[in-house]
């Protein structure tokens, strides 16, 4: 009687033995297979705005459906198909998904849009911000939309061709084929695709991965990324005003540039629960002058933080002129100004260079600087030291990290901490919407205290500067509403909770005395719109800088000053 353990051993054996079959397809094949995945699961939101409104089981909107699936499959082919050859298909393929569920990972999560502008955040996002965003249920999803195909191309094997000439051939015939098949695409949908896309240019921003390989084709252009090595002079004739000739002090200017503070949660205003809180309550008890309605120049830091700083401004708007000249902080250097930027953040987007450029010492301030980020006040560590150093004017820039997401709940200590329930993860599809609004208050609550500390640092410098601070946040922040979260928006289409930002100016007695500056009409003024547009020349009047790049139609103080 045969062994029944020796026959299953030997069957066994012979199964492992028999090598499991690969899958063989041409490269055109596996390009095409990749681009129909990408149309499918990475394009939800894109799928979204295209059949918004339309009838699910109408039959015009199947063929849109088939039209514009076949316009978009032909894009995410032809690109690859181009630029690929056979040895480099599966190395490019598998860049081309990661690409892919990236992107359509963040554009489904916080209902963002992939442009150039947000590319550049993007390589502009220092290590800790950037590892705020990596959270479990992201490496899921590269792992099942970008993983699974990516392990199934490699295991593709490449039949062999005829020869270099015919596999070219081949691919030509292919681009032609598909490249035909786009066109009809697009123009069976025209009729419905047109006025769309006329009225609502933004949803271009949301084919994956074509947005992504955009915005980074248009930030590896010259001066896009980083900051070119001459900028253009602004203000060259920039000097002290008449008056400052009977000035016996020098000026001390203190400007917070915050970070994602919306003017919607700032001072009293409803609680998730119904309840008003004050998210404001210390500088309630400082003599401010608070702008009511303040508009951003951005919504994000990369086109805020350099708008801020330029003449142009959001009315005349020129994304390559801001970038190529200088800032108000170089007129104001000009001027005779000491400038110090100290960035508890991600840079001052070339807006400082060439100045003095400081970063809080994060080894001695342990308790200040918890892991790898610091709080707001390691901003305030070694001003007395700054101030004894420097006789003359200063201005000295304090960028926060402010309210900075996902993760507000570590842009505070714990004893803030006072709206609970808090969403205390990077994750913000863990929490419900009235956490993540109690921690986004906390953060306020704690810039309210920075900006409170600060006031009573420059106050106690009054025997020695006229003091004076600005604070002005860059852009807003979505907490939810109409489905979005954070900010980046394309600013024709940006929510006002990413646009309206807080905006308060404190005087010294000293500084409104012997700068002229009537306290009562500005805060009468303060009451009426104003802009980012209105912050260059509204510092170079109250610091009474002259210069022919000054517009007194800006200055929010020019009608209050004597």
């Amino acid at each position: 009687m045969p062994c029944l353990r020796c026959t299953l051993s030997r069957a066994f054996q012979k199964v492992l033995l028999v090598p499991v079959q690969r899958p063989a397809r041409t490269p055109e094949q596996a390009i095409l297979l990749v681009a129909v995945w990408i149309a499918l699961t990475g394009n939800h939101a894109f799928w979204r705005a295209i059949l918004q409104g339309r009838d699910g089981l109408s039959p015009s909107t199947w063929g849109l459906v088939l039209a514009v699936g076949a316009a978009l499959v032909a894009v995410h082919f032809l690109l690859p198909a181009l630029i690929a050859p056979r040895r480099l298909l599966r190395p490019v393929l598998g860049l081309w998904l990661l690409v892919s569920a990236l992107a359509g990972f963040y554009i489904d999560k916080f209902g963002i849009y992939i442009d150039a502008s947000m590319i550049r955040n993007v390589l502009h996002t220092d290590v800790a911000e950037a590892r705020e965003l990596l959270t479990p249920d992201l490496f899921w999803h590269l792992a099942i939309f970008a993983g699974v195909p990516g392990w199934l191309l490699w295991r593709n094997v490449f039949p062999a061709t005829d020869g270099w000439r015919a596999g070219w051939l081949r691919r030509g015939l292919w681009i032609v084929g598909v490249g035909l098949i786009g066109v009809a695409g697009l123009a069976l949908a025209f009729k419905d695709l047109a006025p769309l896309m006329r009225n609502h240019k933004e949803i271009r921003y949301l084919v994956v991965p074509e947005n992504a390989i955009y915005g980074i084709a248009r930030n590896l252009q010259p001066n896009k990324v980083g900051t070119p090595l001459r900028k253009l002079p602004v203000g060259p004739d920039a000097k002290l005003g008449a008056a400052w000739q009977q000035r016996q002090r020098p000026a001390l200017f203190v400007f917070v540039l915050g970070e994602t503070a919306r003017a919607a949660n700032w001072g009293t205003h409803p609680g998730p629960d119904g309840q008003p809180r004050d998210t404001t309550p210390e500088l309630d008890r400082k003599p401010l002058i608070r702008f009511a309605d303040v508009t951003s120049c951005g919504t994000n830091t990369e086109t805020s933080v350099p708008c801020i700083f330029s003449p142009q401004g959001r009315r005349h708007y020129d994304e390559d002129a801001i970038r190529n000249s200088e800032s108000l902080l170089h007129v104001l250097n000009r001027a005779g100004f000491h400038i110090v930027w100290r960035d508890n953040q991600s840079g001052c987007k070339g807006v400082c260079s060439d100045l003095d450029s400081q970063a809080p010492d994060r080894q001695s301030l342990p308790q200040l600087c918890p892991d790898d980020h610091c709080l707001d006040e390691a901003m305030l560590a070694g001003m007395d030291k700054l101030l004894a150093d420097d006789k003359g004017n200063l201005v000295v820039v304090l960028h926060q990290i402010g309210n900075h997401g996902p993760a507000y709940f570590r842009r505070y200590p714990e004893s803030f901490r006072r709206f609970a329930p808090t969403c205390d993860t990077a994750d913000l599809s863990q929490c419900t919407q009235a956490q993540i609004v109690n921690s986004y208050d906390n953060a306020l609550l704690y810039t309210d205290h920075f900006l409170a500390r600060t006031i009573d640092f420059l106050e106690r410098q009054s025997d020695r500067f006229d003091t004076a601070m600005l604070y002005v946040s860059d852009h807003g922040e979505s907490l939810g509403e109409h489905g979005l979260f954070l900010h980046g928006m394309p600013y024709a289409i940006a929510p006002r909770e990413q646009t309206q930002v807080p905006m308060v100016l404190w005087l010294s007695d000293r500084f409104s005395q012997n700068f002229g500056v009537d306290r009562n009409c500005l805060a009468q003024r303060a009451q009426q719109p104003a802009s980012h547009d209105n912050i260059f020349h509204s510092l170079l009047g109250l610091l009474d800088v002259s210069t022919q790049v000054y517009d007194a139609s800006l200055d929010l103080s020019a009608a209050c000053r004597g």
